[in-house]
C-alpha cells in the first residue's frame, strides 16, 4: 500500500496534468459547437473502420455457410434447367393435339470432395455422399464448369468417382449445336488437356467451339460443358480427326460437386435387360 502511495504521490503532477488535459477536452468539445462536430465526425470514421473490419472477420467465417448456400441454390437451378430442357424436347416431339404429363427427369445432389488426385494415369476422387442419399454408381459428376466424372464404388456415406483424368474412361460428347459425336478421353500428363476421338472429316468446327455432353449416355444429359476446341490433331484412321480439348473444370481444385440422378434410369436398365433376355432366346 505504501508503494502504492509513493508511486501516486511521485508521479502526481503527471496526472494532474492528465485530469487538467481531459477535462480542457471535454468544456472545449461540449460547448463549441465546430469542434464537437469534427469530433464527432472523426469519431464517426474511427467507428466505421472498426465495425467494418469486424465485418470482413465475421463475413470470412460465415463463407462456408455462404457457399453451402450458393451451392445449393446452383444445384437447385441447373436442375430445373435440365428439366426444362427435357420437357422442351418432349414438347417438339409432341403433336399439336396431343396431351402428355411431364415427370422430372433428372435431380442434383450436392456434394463435397473429401480426397482428390491428379497425378496418376487413373485418378479418382471421393465424395461425401453414398447410398443413404440415393447415389448409385454409374450416375455422372459435374462441378459449376462441367463433367468431372462418374460415380463408380458406393458406400453408405461415401463414394468413389472415376475423374474425367483417368486414361480407361470415355465420354460421349459432341460438338456444341451440331450432331458431330466423338468420344472423349484423356491421354494422362497434363490435367487441362483431353482428346475428342472418332470425329468425322467432314465434321466442322472452329477453335473456341464448345464441346458438350453428347445425352448418349445414361450418366449425362445433354449440353453439359465439357471443354472447348484448341486445334486439330491428325488421327491413326484416316476417316476420322482427333480435336485437342481445353477441359473447362480445375481437377487440381476441385470441392463441390453435384452428382446427377436420372430418374428415368430404372425403366431404360430394365428395357436393356429385356433386350439381352431376348437375344439368349
Amino acid at each position: 500500500m505504501r508503494n502504492l502511495l509513493n508511486f501516486f504521490i511521485k508521479h502526481g503532477a503527471w496526472f494532474l496534468f492528465f485530469l487538467y488535459v481531459i477535462l480542457s477536452l471535454l468544456v472545449l468539445f461540449t460547448y463549441n459547437a465546430y469542434h464537437a462536430s469534427v469530433y464527432l465526425s472523426s469519431a464517426n470514421v474511427v467507428t466505421s473502420k472498426i465495425y467494418e473490419a469486424s465485418s470482413e472477420v465475421t463475413g470470412y467465417f460465415g463463407l462456408k455457410e455462404i457457399n453451402k448456400s450458393l451451392q445449393a441454390n446452383n444445384a437447385r437451378l441447373e436442375n430445373e434447367v435440365l428439366n426444362l430442357r427435357h420437357h422442351l424436347a418432349e414438347y417438339q416431339t409432341l403433336n399439336s393435339d396431343s396431351a402428355s404429363p411431364f415427370f422430372q427427369r433428372f435431380d442434383y445432389v450436392s456434394a463435397t470432395v473429401i480426397n482428390n488426385n491428379v497425378r496418376h494415369p487413373k485418378n479418382y476422387f471421393s465424395i461425401n455422399r453414398g447410398s443413404k442419399d440415393g447415389i448409385e454408381s454409374g450416375q455422372g459428376v459435374v462441378d459449376h464448369n462441367g463433367v468431372v466424372g462418374i460415380v463408380n464404388v458406393v458406400g453408405p456415406h461415401t463414394a468413389r468417382v472415376i475423374s474425367l483424368l483417368n486414361e480407361d474412361q470415355r465420354f460421349s460428347v459432341k460438338i456444341k449445336n451440331s450432331e458431330f459425336i466423338g468420344s472423349l478421353n484423356w491421354k494422362g500428363g497434363d490435367p487441362t488437356i483431353a482428346y475428342m476421338e472418332e470425329v468425322p472429316r467432314h465434321a466442322k468446327f472452329n477453335p473456341g467451339d464448345t464441346i458438350v455432353t453428347s445425352g448418349y449416355s445414361l450418366a449425362f444429359p445433354s449440353d453439359i460443358p465439357v471443354g472447348t476446341v484448341m486445334n486439330r490433331i491428325k488421327g491413326a484412321d484416316d476417316n476420322f480427326f482427333v480435336l485437342k480439348i481445353q477441359l473447362t473444370s480445375d481437377f487440381k481444385s476441385l470441392s463441390t460437386v453435384r452428382v446427377i440422378k436420372d430418374n428415368f434410369k430404372q425403366s431404360l436398365d430394365s428395357l436393356s435387360k429385356f433386350d439381352k433376355v431376348d437375344e439368349k432366346r
